[in-house]
């Protein structure tokens, strides 16, 4: 049986705005979902079971019942295998906080693979290689992977630059962008006003919008072309950039190894500069 959850992330672009409430609280909550009557759900997400329904239907199922079979055998299916890492981790002591805290980032990196599709990682390098010029911009606990993903671009295309959101004047590098540039956004709760203020802004312009966020129902979604959500979750008080910073890797690595004649020329011409620095500085 086709997975539930990857059908709804397939089809998450195409839902009302309750829908995409629903479907989010099931992506990122199926363990309970999958042992939930509808009526159970529809109190939890705030919604109707009509709602509920219609989502199932648009999904190809016959109701919530067989969404909900389906469910369970795709979370059974996935209960059975375990890399070595994590069958490692599993004998560790529970009072163990090293351990502790790599099995919830383990397992919020396998979140974000399940809720982020190859189809939707294709067409984000797809965005950011049409794009004349790139912005990517974040505050706060989101800021480390602007940083990154903007080093990174700016290494491989030379045609990025990072805007801090809540301190930058980001209307003066806004104001001219178009339909043929790119804002990557990445915002987490809680959401910084000045960020979707920037999207919304950049959007009105023409401007393509991808948003790295936690979830479906992150205020970024309704301004945003692209969205690739990232468990953020904590074993603390924090919003945690380890499953965000993995994505923002796996773009830089994608980039460079499936489009190598856009990136090699200008890889090589950096790296001949920063040896000979090296090679200067040591004598």
């Amino acid at each position: 049986m086709e997975n539930p959850i990857v059908k709804l992330q397939q089809k998450i672009g195409e839902l009302t705005e309750t829908q995409r409430r629903v479907a989010d609280y099931i992506i990122k909550h199926p363990l309970d979902v999958a042992f939930l009557t509808v009526d159970q759900l529809a109190g939890v997400v705030k919604t109707s079971t009509t709602t509920i329904m219609r989502l199932t239907f648009s999904l190809g199922y016959s109701g919530y019942t067989e969404f909900q079979k389906g469910l369970q055998e795709n979370l059974r299916n996935q209960a059975a295998p375990q890399t070595r890492l994590e069958a490692n981790i599993k004998g560790i002591n529970e009072d163990d906080l090293w351990g502790r805290y790599a099995e919830s980032q383990i397992q919020n990196i396998q979140n974000t693979m399940d809720m982020i599709s190859q189809d939707a990682l294709e067409h984000t390098q797809k965005m950011i290689m049409s794009a004349n010029r790139i912005i990517c911009t974040s505050v706060r606990s989101g800021l480390p992977v602007a940083q990154y993903l903007s080093h990174g671009l700016n290494r491989l295309f030379g045609n990025t630059s990072l805007v801090v959101a809540d301190v930058s004047d980001w209307v003066d590098s806004v104001v001219n962008m178009n339909e043929n540039d790119l804002v990557i956004a990445v915002s987490f709760p809680r959401y910084a006003r000045r960020i979707i203020d920037l999207a919304r802004t950049a959007k009105m312009n023409g401007v393509k919008i991808i948003s790295i966020t936690d979830s479906y129902s992150s205020p970024l979604v309704s301004h945003s072309d692209l969205v690739l959500p990232c468990n953020s979750s904590s074993i603390a008080f924090h919003n945690s950039a380890v499953s965000s910073m993995f994505v923002a890797d796996y773009l830089i690595s994608a980039l460079a190894i499936n489009y190598p004649e856009q990136t090699k020329k200008r890889l090589d011409k950096v790296n001949a500069i920063l040896t000979d620095m090296d090679y200067h500085s040591m004598n």
